[in-house]
């Protein structure tokens, strides 16, 4: 039997500390977490592997939607610099991981999921959690929750070969979005920041993750 409490031990001592993710508070949240809570029965026993791992049990070779790395999060998550009064939006929360931690760091989060049956999971599955301050939603990624805007940080669980330009419009003064950004093999974490109505971006890391659904750059037509 897997000893999965050791398992989120080595993984914070492993992937997160080597890779300077310093907020206390990010790592007390991955230690307590159980991830492996939020991925199909059959891939529970990967939850803590350095690996993109799929949220639903899609026939091999599908496309599906994922949980990203536990590194990749947290960092993009460190960068976002949440405080507790913040209202995040969580843009592809999938079966609800990345939102319960946000849920550790934030006022109140938004976990929106395109897809009806993953978000199913998130609210049946965050309860669980102690996130009293999570609303999960359905709907397009690309599009956001305007609903619920404006947000002080918004966190892309993913990447993008598109400016998100629609989100970073349900973006504070002062707001930051982070996501993965490019086409391989030119891809970088990025953060996003609005200040007084003016938008700046800068790269954060070097990563990678799985390209979430329709935030996919269209092919140009070449004569």
């Amino acid at each position: 039997m897997i000893d999965f409490a050791a398992a989120r031990r080595m993984m914070v001592d492993g992937q997160l500390r080597t890779s300077d993710v310093t907020d206390p508070r990010i790592i007390a949240a991955m230690l307590e977490l159980p991830r492996e809570k939020f991925l199909p029965e059959q891939v529970a026993p990967l939850a803590y592997l350095d690996r993109d791992l799929p949220a639903t049990a899609a026939p091999e070779g599908a496309p599906g939607r994922c949980l990203i790395k536990p590194m990749v999060l947290a960092k993009m998550i460190q960068a976002a610099t949440i405080g507790a009064g913040d209202h995040v939006l969580d843009v592809g929360c999938a079966s609800g991981y990345s939102s319960a931690v946000l849920a550790r760091l934030a006022r109140s989060v938004v976990a929106l999921e395109a897809d009806a049956a993953l978000a199913q999971r998130a609210a049946e599955t965050l309860p669980s959690m102690g996130t009293a301050n999570v609303t999960v939603v359905t709907g397009s990624m690309l599009e956001g929750w305007p609903a619920l805007a404006p947000y002080d940080v918004i966190v892309l669980n993913g990447a993008t070969e598109v400016r998100p330009s629609a989100l970073i419009g349900q973006l504070t003064n002062g707001g930051r979005l982070v996501g993965v950004f490019g086409r391989a093999p030119a891809v970088k974490a990025m953060l996003w920041r609005v200040d007084a109505g003016e938008v700046s971006s800068r790269p954060i890391f070097d990563a990678a993750a799985p390209l979430l659904p329709s935030f996919v750059q269209t092919a140009a037509f070449v004569f």
